[in-house]
């Protein structure tokens, strides 16, 4: 027999590695990762964004409840509210739903984006504390920027947001 005489040097041949034709190889990186066939992506974002009179800023969203059904119902439709300046140091207006709720004592920066009594979103460009959930962090130059942004001590604003 020829093959215990091969295997009686000592050295195997090398193994052949078969490789799919060229267009199979395409074929399967076209249809790879990118597309879920229909699925949508079920993924938690790390930002959401911000529109004011045209003007949108990002916000870096917290990994919480909040958030999370904050984003689902982002992923059907972007969602409009009207906010108000209330102490001057933030806009407050009613998101026209309930989000789950984990309130801690916060003292809150400029830029903070806030869940108040479950159906309220704050935009602080000022500082307060109080016991709130925290849903994000918008990402602002200057704090002029971001008065200017919010339209701060100028009355009701329309709010969107958006994924």
């Amino acid at each position: 027999m020829i093959l215990p005489a091969m295997l009686s040097c000592g050295k195997l041949p090398d193994p052949v590695v078969l490789e799919p034709p060229k267009e199979e190889q395409k074929e399967e990186q076209e249809n790879d990762g990118d597309d879920n066939s229909g699925e949508t992506d079920t993924s938690m974002p790390s930002q959401i964004k911000i529109t004011i009179s045209g003007k949108t800023l990002p916000v870096t969203i917290e990994d919480n409840e909040a958030t999370k059904a904050l984003v689902e119902a982002l992923r059907e439709t972007p969602i409009t509210y009207e906010a108000n300046d209330y102490g001057g140091f933030e806009k407050v207006g009613a998101l026209g739903r309930s989000l789950p709720t984990s309130d801690s004592q916060i003292t809150t920066q400029p830029g903070d984006v806030i869940l108040y009594s479950g159906n309220q979103i704050v935009l602080f460009y000022g500082s307060n504390s109080w016991s709130y959930t925290r849903l994000g962090k918008m990402e602002y130059g200057s704090l002029d920027e971001l008065k200017s942004f919010l339209k701060a001590g100028q009355g009701k604003i329309s709010v969107t947001l958006s994924l």
